[in-house]
């Protein structure tokens, strides 16, 4: 690295929230250094050619939560971001399969087939939740305050969001009141009677958290993932082409086009702390860079208990995070296909391939596989969010070929003896035999398989317990509790070192919103 060794701010670790951090301070005139351990930027949202020719999403796999004013402010469109809507959900069942589209009408008719009342309250469903997602958004976007020892700007903070609930209608205050609290499977007992329509719906709400679907507080996951924005149409998912280390990538070329510097393969081993205050980082290999500020888009444990000696930390902050829930409870399954699956209840090409398949039939298949995972075992019948991004995106794999990626429920990170070869293969083999209940073909049309386990999880991608939202999006764990109370605005207990990663307020997914809203403090602080 020439010459320079003395930052505005270092980054520890390049995934898309500390990206996003950076490019923001570099926007300001700071200068920035980024430090990735991996020789690839992107942290959990990256894209990597695994076998010649077949890209895979490994980790993170859909998009569904960036923020507008981030893809704005950062100009990510003119870097590549290009996302690319994903058109439906199936449910495939045994005799039968559950379809839903963009297409509302379409939609209707779908699920009339089934149950024409569910129909017609799904028409309202859809808006309501959406109401609850904009109540929602004031909170997402407001740097969570100190609630112990209020500053000024806090206490305003918190005025503005009490006017703010104040203008909720009763009946959205009771929504939000039971979407913060309710298992999804009684809150959704509320409205439908269709049981896959049901099941598929309150999937959404176990993601990447070791709850099962009648598990209290699993109804906020839900909503978490009905708050996503993709060009301006609200609760929408989508792909990015190249996969979503296409958008990390996108942010990492924001941030160096505003003046930041990168650095790939490069694993901090310690945040250097002199009289109570970050001073810069080492590295593994001895190299050390100053900085007048320290950022950490690690999470919680990582960023207090493996960055900073304890003894630099108060006791009950270090109590705290050692209490912060990150288990794991995801796995990942990618597959390099020879052709598409063949899926006996709607066989044959069509706009179901080209969405979300959700092996999702009923609550029971959903809480069954919680059972296993309470259990210490991984789920014998998984429940799966698959998508085939080469059917939106040809270029993920060769002519005629498919990558199929399945993000799978439940693989405990403390499974029983712990995790091995034999184990990860079993659990593949559990995941093959699931999908091949709905399309016997797939295990015909395999010609490579990655299999993902918690464990492999954390080694590759450095997410403790390979928890993917950085800690479980559980009510004690949010908000002004995100991870730990008076230290939720981004800042830490030693002067001059910070947070950005998805174990912050608002929480995971691809939302660089826990970066942007890092820098934004930081910015105030030294304004």
């Amino acid at each position: 690295m020439p010459g320079v060794k003395k930052y505005d701010a270092i980054v520890i670790g390049g995934g898309h929230n500390g990206l996003t951090a950076a490019a923001y301070l570099g926007r300001a005139g700071k200068k920035v250094l980024v430090l990735e351990r991996r020789y690839i930027l992107g942290g959990a949202a990256v894209t990597e050619e695994i076998y010649p020719g077949f890209k895979f999403s490994v980790c993170s796999y859909v998009v569904s939560l960036m923020k507008p004013n981030v893809m704005r402010e950062l100009m990510l469109p003119k870097f590549g971001l290009e996302l690319l809507p994903l058109e439906s959900t199936f449910t495939p069942l045994d005799n039968d399969y559950l379809l839903r589209t963009a297409d509302a009408d379409q939609t209707y008719r779908e699920i009339a087939r089934h149950s024409r009342k569910d129909a017609e309250t799904y028409m309202r469903f859809g808006p309501a939740m959406g109401q609850i997602g904009m109540a929602v958004r004031p909170i997402l976007e407001t740097v969570a305050p100190n609630a112990i020892r209020p500053s000024l700007s806090d206490m305003g903070a918190m005025k503005k969001l009490l006017d703010h609930f104040k203008s909720l209608s009763s009946e959205q205050f009771e929504y939000l009141t039971k979407l913060m609290t309710m298992s999804s499977a009684d809150f959704l007992d509320e409205w439908f009677d269709f049981e896959p329509l049901k099941a598929s719906m309150a999937a959404s709400g176990i993601i990447g958290t070791f709850m099962g679907p009648r598990s209290p507080g699993s109804a906020y996951v839900m909503l978490h993932h009905y708050m996503g924005d993709i060009d301006g149409a609200f609760r929408a998912w989508g792909f990015q082409r190249g996969g979503t280390g296409a958008v990390s990538m996108a942010i990492a070329r924001s941030a160096e086009h505003f003046g930041a510097d990168i650095m790939t393969e490069a694993p901090v081993e310690k945040v250097i702390v002199k009289n109570g205050k970050a001073v810069g980082v080492a590295l593994e290999n001895g190299d050390e860079y100053n900085s007048d500020i320290v950022i950490s888009g690690l999470d919680p444990k990582l960023t207090f208990l493996k960055m900073v000696d304890e003894n630099d930390l108060p006791s009950d902050f270090v109590t705290d995070i050692k209490n912060f829930r990150i288990r794991g409870s995801s796995g990942k399954v990618n597959l390099a296909l020879d052709a598409l699956p063949n899926f006996t209840c709607l066989p044959g090409e069509g706009h179901h391939l080209r969405g979300a398949i959700s092996i999702s039939p009923s609550y029971d298949h959903l809480e069954k596989a919680y059972d296993d995972a309470k259990y210490g075992n991984f789920s014998q019948e998984p429940y799966m969010d698959i998508i085939l991004p080469s059917v939106l995106d040809p270029d993920m794999a060769p002519p005629g070929k498919h990558v199929m990626s399945c993000f799978v429920q439940y693989a405990p990170y403390n499974i029983k003896g712990g995790w091995n070869d034999q184990k990860r293969e079993a659990f593949g083999d559990a995941v093959i035999n699931t999908i091949a209940q709905y399309a016997p073909n797939i295990k015909d049309i395999i010609l490579h398989r990655q299999v993902l386990t918690p464990a492999d999880i954390e080694s590759t991608f450095g997410l403790t317990e390979g928890n993917i939202f950085h800690g479980e999006l559980t009510l004690q764990q949010l908000f002004t509790m995100r991870p730990a109370v008076k230290w939720a605005d981004y800042t830490t207990p030693i002067k001059n070192y910070f947070q950005c990663g998805s174990g912050t307020h608002p929480g995971g997914g691809i939302t660089g919103s826990p970066g942007e809203m890092a820098a934004k403090k930081i910015l105030g602080i030294w304004s």
